[in-house]
């Protein structure tokens, strides 16, 4: 009789731990491809409804300007990421991660930035990037930011039990997200 609890409950144990590896796993091939602006990889580990109604494309595109504009050049510093992983939480079949790590990036921006426009977007910056430091470097024409970076891991029906993610990096990826789930999904995640 305790033998079926036991294959059982090892069972499940093993489950969930190569679940844990696979996302691990994942999350990295992301980080990996966003540090190398392999947009065709950001998107395909990306919640598929995020890009739903724009297009692979147009999606793609998007990076691509989030990245290389214009108006500046962003890049991730080099770091050896450390992801922390919340418990994960089960809602209506479908399982949540939230993940956080410390992820810096620069700004070089294209035209010299006067004293005052440095300021004002570097004030900017730490709004829309959700900053905890800013630093302003007037020789290299740059903008230092360090943030910790917050990715939503989601395996669903959607993605066929594979995992997917929601970069709250992003804020056209955290307005999908909140369209898409529910008050009492987001205050299970702590969002």
């Amino acid at each position: 009789m305790r033998t079926p609890f036991l294959l059982l409950f090892m069972i499940s144990i093993c489950g969930r731990s190569q679940n844990l590896e696979s996302l691990k796993s994942d999350t990295r091939k992301l980080y990996d491809a966003n540090y190398n602006m392999d947009f065709d990889a950001v998107a395909a580990l990306t919640y598929p409804k995020v890009y739903e109604g724009i297009g692979l494309v147009a999606f793609t595109e998007k990076l691509d300007a989030d990245y290389e504009n214009p108006v500046f050049r962003k890049r991730l510093q080099i770091v050896e990421p450390v992801f922390q992983y919340s418990e994960m939480k089960i809602e209506n079949d479908t399982k949540f991660y939230v993940i956080t790590y410390k992820n810096p990036v620069r700004y070089f921006f294209e035209n010299k930035l006067n004293t005052a426009t440095a300021k004002q977007k570097a004030d900017s910056l730490k709004t829309s990037a959700m900053a905890y430091e800013v630093v302003i470097e007037p020789q290299r024409n740059t903008i230092n930011v360090k943030r910790y970076s917050k990715l939503i891991a989601i395996s669903d029906k959607n993605t066929n039990g594979e995992w997917r993610f929601f970069n709250f990096d992003d804020p056209v990826q955290r307005q999908s997200f909140n369209a898409l789930f529910e008050d009492r999904v987001k205050k299970a995640l702590g969002l």
